[in-house]
């Protein structure tokens, strides 16, 4: 990843240094620097600047692994709910899965949405009647979503969180009739990627193949 061979490369750099080099705003590169440090993979102090996380001080061997795995290599297993729950029985799915997204999929268990945290307070706050209204009323309906292909790299899944400023992405398998959604095949979040950063950095500490 670009922002990070140029970190590793200038540390300890600004924000402001890394937008120069880069030719674009600083408020452009917030996000992606904000994902990268909650990745581990890079650190930050006030008034310093970045310099490279713990993850990636010795070696190399993290990022070309990320380089090299895939989305299916990663993906968990989302939480589904059909489109016709209620907003009430959403939140309580959200609370008991500990899920930070909802998955939706219509009656043929097709990929048909999500619905956030932020999408049930939305609806629910100073509205009496919201607890019956269907989530598929409040969901962010697919297409417009930013997804992944299992045959995705893992630095591609970043890139989409960081660029889309979203902590997870469906991962979906196309369907062979054009006229159907996508089959929901997994997803990613970032507590995937920070769990599979932390068992790589474990594994090199312990010499062990990865």
């Amino acid at each position: 990843m670009e922002l990070i061979e140029l970190v590793k490369k200038h540390a300890p750099v600004t924000g402001e240094q890394l937008a120069e080099y880069l030719g674009v705003s600083r408020p452009t590169l917030r996000s992606d620097l904000s994902l990268l440090v909650m990745l581990g993979m890079l650190d930050a102090k006030p008034k310093v600047g970045y310099f490279l996380g713990n993850t990636f001080r010795a070696s190399h061997e993290p990022l070309q692994r990320f380089n090299s795995m895939k989305v299916r290599e990663v993906q968990g297993v989302p939480v589904n709910i059909p489109d016709s729950l209620s907003v009430h029985d959403a939140v309580i799915t959200l609370f008991m899965e500990n899920a930070d997204t909802l998955l939706v999929v219509n009656e043929d268990k097709r990929f048909a949405g999500i619905v956030t945290p932020k999408d049930l307070l939305k609806i629910t706050l100073g509205n009496a009647g919201a607890a019956s209204i269907p989530v598929s009323m409040v969901m962010t309906r697919y297409p417009n979503i930013v997804t992944l292909a299992p045959d995705e790299t893992v630095m591609d899944a970043i890139r989409k969180m960081s660029q889309h400023q979203v902590d997870c992405l469906p991962v979906l398998m196309p369907s062979a009739d054009s006229s159907q959604n996508p089959v929901v095949a997994g997803w990613v979040s970032k507590s995937n990627l920070i769990a599979l950063l932390s068992d790589i950095a474990t594994a090199r500490e312990l010499g062990e193949p990865e």
